[in-house]
This record gives structure tokens, sequence and C-alpha cells, in this order.
């Protein structure tokens, strides 16, 4: 039995070989795009807890105008402590979590300044590289 090849070039559709090698082009291109969107959130979360640190140092200098010192802690822009000369709330709504979900750290008296505000970052570990702090 002779096959005649151009009976088979006539042939409509794709070879296994051929759909195979556009599904790992589709998969690459998959992963590129999903590599780089995640890199995309984790900066767009980033850049919001810098905004929302900024934001907080504003309040702070507020509290320090009206009491002349900075809050022991971070709820005292929104309730006041017992304090006569404290003028707030300070913040327009309750206190904001850091993009991550988990509250804004602050001590006073700070180590690199009058005070330190951070966020932890999306490892929630104190000291890595990926915490967003109000010094730097």
């Amino acid at each position: 039995m002779k096959i005649n090849l151009m009976d088979r070039k006539s042939e409509k559709g794709f070879s296994l070989i051929e759909l195979i090698v556009v599904m790992v082009i589709l998969a690459l291109l998959a992963g590129i795009v999903g590599y780089k969107y995640t890199q995309r959130i984790g900066t767009a979360k980033s850049q919001a807890a810098k905004l929302q640190i900024e934001k907080l140092g504003g309040a702070l200098q507020m509290y320090l105008l009206d009491v002349g010192r900075y809050p022991d802690n971070l709820e005292s822009l929104v309730q006041n402590p017992g304090i006569e000369a404290w003028n707030g709330p300070y913040l327009d709504k309750e206190m904001p979590k850091d993009p991550w979900g988990k509250l804004y750290q602050y001590r006073y008296p700070g180590m690199h300044g009058d005070y330190d505000l951070f966020s932890l970052g999306p490892d929630g570990a104190d000291g890595g590289d990926d915490d967003i702090v109000s010094w730097k």
C-alpha cells in the first residue's frame, strides 16, 4: 500500500506535537504575567503602607502641638487618654491597619528619632528587609 503525501498535507487540523508546543508557550507566558502581577501587588501594598505612615506621622505632629509631647500609644490619636489639652480625634476614622491586615508598630521614645512608626511588612516579622519604616 502506497501512502500519498499530498493527501496527508491536505488534511486540516493540528498534530499533537503542535498542540503541546502551543500549550507550553501559553503556560510560559502565563507564568511571566503572573509573576509580574504579584510583584506589582507587593509594590502597591508597600506604597500604601508608606502613605499611611505619613498620615499617622501628621496626626502625631498635631497631637504634639496640642499636648506638648507625643502619645504613649497610637490609640491616643482616636481616643482621649484623659489629657485636658487633647483636641482630637486626630484621625478621620479608627486606627488603620497596614495593607497586610496587621497593626502599625509605634515606639515612643523612638530608637531612630523622636518616635518610631513602622509596619512589619508582608512577613510580619520585625527587622526584615520588607519592613516599612518612618525613619528612612
